[in-house]
Formats: structure tokens, sequence, C-alpha cells
């Protein structure tokens, strides 16, 4: 599951919040997501923010926005995916926006960030050599 370091926001009580986490977990990298969760949960915007603040912390965007860096976070520590293409696989379109996110959000730009917390391949069950070669290139990514 997406984003584990925020499972501690989920037992609030409020169960359309939690029903919208549920939801967030399952589409973070939908482009519409916050106005399909006001939709779907039923109140009006104001009240939503509002409740969604009171329940979590954060308000909507902030968490979708630390959900989305959590997840590449993980797929840069898991994988040689390169870094347009997780800046894609989590929802956002603008690389260069991501990178911003992700620096103010993490500390450390993407790149940096896993040079330094990627894991070892004695780690992880040495991952497979990208596209076939039989040794693993390292995409330049940053």
């Amino acid at each position: 599951m997406p984003f584990a370091s925020m499972v501690q926001n989920v037992d609030h009580g409020d169960g359309v919040i939690r029903k919208c986490q549920d939801y967030i977990a399952q589409n973070y990298q939908r482009q519409d997501l916050i106005a399909e969760l006001v939709h779907h949960s039923g109140l009006p915007k104001r009240s939503f923010d509002r409740r969604f603040r009171a329940a979590t912390g954060y308000s909507p965007l902030a968490y979708v926005q630390t959900l989305r860096i959590e997840e590449a976070k993980q797929l840069l520590e898991t994988t040689e995916t390169g870094i347009e293409d997780i800046c894609r696989e989590v929802g956002y379109e603008d690389v260069a926006s991501f990178r911003r996110l992700f620096r103010k959000q993490a500390g450390v730009s993407p790149k940096d960030y896993r040079r330094k917390f990627q894991l070892p391949d004695y780690v992880t069950g040495s991952r497979p050599p990208a596209s076939g070669a039989s040794v693993r290139p390292r995409r330049a990514a940053g």
C-alpha cells in the first residue's frame, strides 16, 4: 500500500473521510482526484476540506501530494525506473513540478534520493538487468 507512513491518519472515526482515504490509496495517480472525492463524498467542497483536514491533519491536496511523493520514494528505492516514468506513474505530468515538490518534501532531488536510499541488489534479491542486458546500466536520472 502506498504511503504506509501515513497509516496513522486513518483511525479518526469519520467514515466518509475514511472511504475517501481508501479511494485515494487506490487512485492517487488520477488527475482530477480531489474533484472526484468531493463529488463522491456528497459534501460541499468547503465542508469536505474542513472535515478532511480535521480527520487527517492534511488538506486534501497536501494529502494526495504526500502520498504521491511517498510512492515515488518507494519506487526510487526499489526500482531502476527513470525519474520521468516515476513522475507519470504517481500522477504528475510536469516533471519540473514533480522535482520541485519532491525536493520540498524529501529535502533532496529524486536523483539524490535514489543515490542515497536505493537498496543494494543483495538486499532486494538481485534485480534483473534492465532490458535483458548482462550489465545493469544505470539510467541517467535527476
